[in-house]
């Protein structure tokens, strides 16, 4: 019953997208073959059934374990080994990441010397050293904007020695890494070691993890590619043509994947069986149930990519070329921007980890902030971050152009933001590049480049160059959107605890008054009965006369 219950709420979430779909593939710019309508449902009704099955898996096998490792981890008291198994698990859960596996197979489609296996390794041990960094920084109470800023201000430094082939990748990677698989994982580490390392013992010392861990991709990707650039002699090899839709067969697409699945997420189950036998001891149909949910989740994310591999990917990149048909009027290209906002904003309200990341944040504030009013921001935010790619790909400018005043503006509004709400800007910019964008806002943006590489005469090379930096540009406008609600949200609180204060101040005035006049009215009535007294006093001695007259009567 659960699944069927995870099936409807991934179909539901997959309506806004299915419509852009079918209203561009079908009334809009209809396919010349029929097939590729075949592919297309194949390719959407496998990649729902798949991340179903993936997420149902999810919840009851990996999802466990992270928190059951996290949990444990503090048992080992050293610092040193919390921070070797952050990188192990942060490595091993990066590993496993479905976006991941994604772009490292459109990464070497376009470009051959990439190895997929390599380049997942590669980024999941980014992953890995940052984790084991953000579990430190925790322990030695570090301040997080001052981490957040040499570490950004390392990597624009290190960006003017990278390719450029690399660069728009590297931070698209970085968006990859983080989804629902690692994300869980690297919580349940920071929130076992801020709960009983940190000196606060704050569960808001955990947020945070996931920005600092997105920095490990971005800069392990950059070092791949000066090393690449460097025994190639400076010149990499041509780009290949990016062309999703070019295998025939589902079952061959399966059968290939089958292996690199596999390598990709029974790695965590493995090293987390030494934790079940010497920490954990969980009773054995707990354990057994784990394991079959692990099952669960290889079968759904197995039928996942292969659906994006066989016809999902296909129609982001047919929807990517069609603007750029030039049998078409020349401003109908710029029809893309419509189609990107529609589409950033369509599937960020689809992405789960949005909605994790609403309620999680007004949970924080109290409900000063709704979580309707986060997924609102983010999701216009990322719409026009599909936006700002598509003119990007259209005008050929450098990413670098966009990205480093958007990085700038958020690393100056940290200066004016909580550590809190600094942490979630972060953390929700590593969050909101899931599985969906990877299958099919990036073929979208691929397909557009290539087309425009065709038109301009450009060559594929372009195509690195310029087709990725879509996940770049959704991981960077969280950041600003989060940390503006932060902003807006401290300055709320302000006011609030400044009229709460005035209000406070108010009723002490007034309770003192009203102490003064019951202190007064006492007074006065103290007065009053003194003079009562001597009035009844003289009325007593001129009742009994004076002293002569009382001897005189006296002597008579």
């Amino acid at each position: 019953m659960r699944f069927f219950n995870t099936l409807k709420e991934v179909f539901i979430s997959s309506l806004p997208l299915a419509a852009v779909i079918i209203i561009v593939c079908v009334f809009v710019a209809p396919m010349e073959n029929a097939f590729d309508y075949v592919k297309l449902i194949v390719g959407y009704m496998s990649v729902v059934l798949g991340q179903s099955l993936f997420l149902d898996g999810l919840s009851i096998s990996i999802l466990p374990i992270g928190k059951l490792v996290g949990s444990s981890l503090v048992k080992l008291k050293k610092a040193i080994f919390i921070i070797f198994f952050g990188f192990v698990f942060g490595l091993l859960a990066t590993v496993a990441e479905p976006a991941l596996a994604v772009l490292a197979r459109q990464t070497h489609m376009i470009m051959n010397i990439i190895d997929e296996t390599l380049f997942i390794w590669i980024m999941g041990s980014g992953i890995g050293v940052l984790v084991g960094f953000a579990l430190y920084r925790i322990m030695k109470d570090l301040n997080i904007k001052i981490v957040f800023a040499i570490l950004y201000i390392a990597i624009f430094v290190v960006v003017f020695f990278v390719p450029e082939e690399f660069i728009a990748l590297a931070f698209d990677g970085s968006g990859a890494t983080t989804g629902d698989i690692s994300v869980p994982f690297i919580l349940a580490l920071g929130l076992g070691v801020s709960g009983t390392m940190s000196k606060h013992k704050a569960n808001e010392d955990t947020f945070g993890i996931i920005g600092l861990a997105s920095v490990g991709p971005i800069l392990a990707l950059f070092f791949y590619g000066i090393i690449l650039n460097a025994v190639h002699g400076g010149v990499l090899p041509p780009a290949g043509v990016y062309d999703p839709g070019a295998a025939e067969s589902l079952g061959a697409i399966i059968q290939s994947n089958i292996s690199g699945v596999a390598l990709a997420l029974f790695p965590i189950v493995i090293v987390y069986l030494p934790f079940q036998f010497l920490l954990i001891k969980l009773p054995k149909k707990e354990l057994i149930q784990i394991l079959l949910g692990s099952i669960s989740t290889y079968v759904g994310l197995l039928i996942f990519l292969s659906g994006i591999d066989f016809g999902f990917a296909f129609a982001g990149k047919y929807i990517g070329e069609v603007f750029l048909d030039a049998s078409r009027p020349g401003w109908f290209k710029w029809l893309l921007l419509l189609v990107g906002f529609v589409l950033g904003v369509a599937i960020t309200l689809s992405e789960p980890a949005v909605t994790v990341l609403g309620e999680q944040l007004e949970e924080i504030t109290n409900g000063h902030i709704k979580k309707i009013t986060i997924r609102s921001t983010l999701a216009i935010g990322i719409g026009f971050a599909a936006l700002f790619s598509m003119v990007k790909i259209l005008t050929q400018i450098n990413i670098l152009w966009f990205l480093v005043p958007l990085y700038a503006i958020a690393l100056i509004m940290m200066k004016f933001t909580s550590n809190l709400f600094v942490g979630l800007a972060f953390d929700s910019g590593g969050v909101t590049g899931g599985a969906l964008t990877s299958a099919f806002l990036t073929p979208l943006t691929l397909g557009a480049a290539q087309a425009v590489a065709d038109l301009e005469g450009a060559g594929a090379q372009s195509i690195l160059t310029n087709g990725f930096g879509i996940i770049a540009f959704i991981s960077v406008t969280p950041l600003i959107a989060v940390q503006a609600l932060g902003i807006i949200y401290d300055i709320r609180l302000r006011k609030t605890q400044k009229l709460i204060e005035e209000n406070e101040l108010a009723e002490i005035h007034e309770l003192e008054s009203l102490v003064l006049q019951a202190t007064s009215a006492d007074s006065d009535a103290g007065s009053s009965s003194k003079k009562i007294g001597r009035r009844r006093k003289n009325r007593k001695f001129k009742h009994r006369g004076s002293p002569m007259e009382d001897r005189r009567s006296d002597t008579r």
